[in-house]
């Protein structure tokens, strides 16, 4: 098994590809800490490994955030655990399937939230997973304009979010939807 690593805009993020799909298209995971690994035997192998801090499942990639320590000294324990996994042939996560959060929506809104979820879905996750991130639709507030998201895997914490947030994905969507006057993430 050759699995290859990208960097991410966030320096305290990589990118591992095991060359076969994880989570599978449209799914993803987020363990933002140790205590919420539980179900996955994948995620909790990578929390044992000194300094990881984050770890997210995509369609086919993982990504690792450390705390601190050089990556030249994480990054053969991060492979070993990722091809142990695979090569055992352990289920990536155990037990029923997750719920998950609930969006805010007035019905009023409906037409717009389906015009921000498209565009969400076709031109901001697949860059942003291409970063070794996601980010997911949770409401819109039509009175105000404010649409929220949450971000996942490198895209949490990262440096670059805010920019990527305000520059990138607003101004998409105030261009295309123009009830929209603001993203933040919640």
């Amino acid at each position: 098994m050759f699995i290859q690593t990208e960097s991410t805009p966030n320096p305290a993020t990589l990118k591992f590809l095991p060359g076969r799909d994880v989570m599978g298209e449209g799914a993803v995971a987020d363990f933002p800490s140790a205590e919420t690994a539980g179900r996955s035997p994948l995620a909790r192998a990578l929390f044992a490994v000194p300094d990881v801090s984050r770890v997210f499942f995509g369609a086919d990639f993982i990504s690792v955030t450390k705390r601190d320590g050089d990556w030249k000294h994480l990054k053969p324990a991060i492979l070993g655990a990722i091809m142990e996994h695979f090569t055992q042939g352990l289920p990536l996560m155990e037990g029923g399937a997750e719920e998950a959060a609930e969006e805010i929506i007035n019905e009023a809104d409906a037409e717009v939230v389906d015009q921000i979820k498209e565009l969400i879905e076709t031109r901001v996750r697949p860059a942003v997973a291409q970063d070794g991130g996601d980010i997911i639709f949770r409401g819109f507030d039509g009175a105000s304009g404010v649409v929220s998201l949450h971000l996942q895997g490198s895209c949490a914490g990262c440096p670059s979010s805010t920019m990527t947030l305000k520059n990138g994905i607003e101004n998409m969507l105030r261009h295309y939807v123009p009830e929209v006057t603001a993203v933040e993430a919640v």
